[in-house]
C-alpha cells in the first residue's frame, strides 16, 4: 500500500491532474450535507459500484489478503477516487484493490475523493491507472495503450504525456500486439520475457517466429541466444565464416609433389588435424586419364 504522495509521482501528468483538480473536486460536505470541494469523504463501501470501464478483472488473492491485513492495522492510507451517481450511489474511478481489500478487512466505510467525470474520462482514468500497476504484464500494458489511442482518440505523443512514458517506450509496447497470439500468450504468462518478444518481432515469417518460440520454451534459450539466431537468419552472409584449412605438414607437401611428378599431373593432398584426408588427381582430357590408368596398372 502506498501513500497519496508517492502515487502522484508515478501516475503521469494527465491522470494526476484530473484526480487532484479542484475543478472536479466535490469531496467534502457543507453544513447542509451537500458535497463541496475540500476534505476527504467517508463513504459506505456498499454504496460504491465497480468501474464498468475497469480493464482488469483478475486480482491476486494473496496480495489482496496482505493489503487487507495492512488495512486492518493501519487503515486506508490512500483514499479511493469515485464519481457521484444517482440515488446516493457512487462509481469507482481508481482504487479497486483498496476497495476490495477494505471489504475483505471488514470495513464498512472507506475514505474517498469524489470527482466529476464523464464516461470517456472514466475509461481514460481506469486505463491509465491500470497501466501503473506494478504487476501488470507487457501485453496488458500494450492493450491499455492501444485502447487509450483508439477509444480515447489520443495520439502517441499525447499518450506519452498522460502516462509519463517516453514515446519510444509506448511504440515498443504497441509493436508487441503485432506478434502471433501464441507469442502474446507466452509473454502474458511470463513463459518468455519482453526481450524474447522484441527479438521475435524482427523475424519476418510467422512460422519462423513460432518455431523460435518453441525453441525458447523447450530449450530455455536466453534473450542473447535468440537474438543471435535472429541475426543469423536476417543476415545469413554473416554466418559464412571462411574456415582456413589446417596447414599441411611439410612431409605431406613433399608427398603431393612426388605424386605430381610421378603421375605427370597436378595432385592435391588434403588432411585434417585428425589425420583423415583426400587425394585429388587432376586430368585434362581422356588421353591424360588413360595415361593415369596405365600408370596404376603397371603398379
Amino acid at each position: 500500500m502506498t501513500t497519496n504522495k508517492s502515487t502522484k509521482k508515478v501516475l503521469g501528468r494527465g491522470l494526476d491532474a484530473i484526480l487532484s483538480s479542484p475543478d472536479t473536486d466535490i469531496t467534502s460536505k457543507d453544513i447542509s450535507g451537500n458535497y463541496v470541494a475540500g476534505a476527504i469523504a467517508e463513504l459506505e463501501v456498499d454504496k460504491i459500484d465497480a468501474n464498468p470501464f475497469q480493464p482488469r478483472s483478475d486480482f491476486d488473492e494473496g496480495m489482496l489478503r496482505e493489503l487487507a491485513d495492512s488495512i486492518k492495522n493501519q487503515g486506508v492510507i490512500q483514499p479511493v477516487t469515485v464519481r457521484k451517481m444517482g440515488r446516493g450511489h457512487f462509481q469507482l474511478i481508481a482504487g479497486e484493490r483498496r476497495l476490495k481489500a477494505s471489504i475483505m478487512a471488514g470495513l464498512e466505510t472507506i475514505p474517498a475523493f469524489i470527482r466529476v467525470a464523464n464516461d470517456e474520462q472514466m475509461l481514460e482514468l481506469a486505463l491509465i491507472e491500470n497501466i501503473h500497476r506494478q504487476n501488470l504484464n507487457a501485453i496488458e500494458v500494450a492493450i491499455s495503450y492501444k485502447r487509450l489511442i483508439d477509444e480515447c482518440d489520443l495520439t502517441q505523443e499525447k499518450l506519452s504525456e498522460k502516462v509519463g512514458k517516453n514515446r519510444t517506450t509506448i511504440t515498443n509496447f504497441l509493436r508487441l500486439l503485432k506478434l502471433p497470439p501464441e507469442i502474446q500468450i507466452a509473454l502474458r504468462d511470463a513463459s518468455i520475457s519482453m526481450g524474447h518478444a522484441r527479438a521475435l518481432l524482427s523475424v519476418e515469417q510467422e512460422t519462423t517466429k513460432l518455431r523460435l518460440l518453441k525453441l525458447i520454451l523447450d530449450e530455455g534459450l536466453s534473450v542473447r541466444q535468440i537474438e543471435q539466431m535472429v541475426r543469423d537468419m536476417n543476415y545469413p552472409e554473416r554466418r559464412k565464416i571462411k574456415r582456413k584449412s589446417p596447414e599441411l605438414p611439410e612431409r605431406y607437401k613433399k608427398i603431393s609433389s612426388e605424386l605430381s611428378q610421378l603421375l605427370e599431373t597436378k595432385v592435391s593432398l588434403k588432411r585434417n588435424n585428425k589425420g583423415a584426408g583426400s587425394i585429388v588427381i587432376s586430368f585434362k582430357n581422356d588421353e591424360a586419364l588413360a595415361h593415369l590408368v596405365s600408370v596404376f596398372e603397371k603398379k
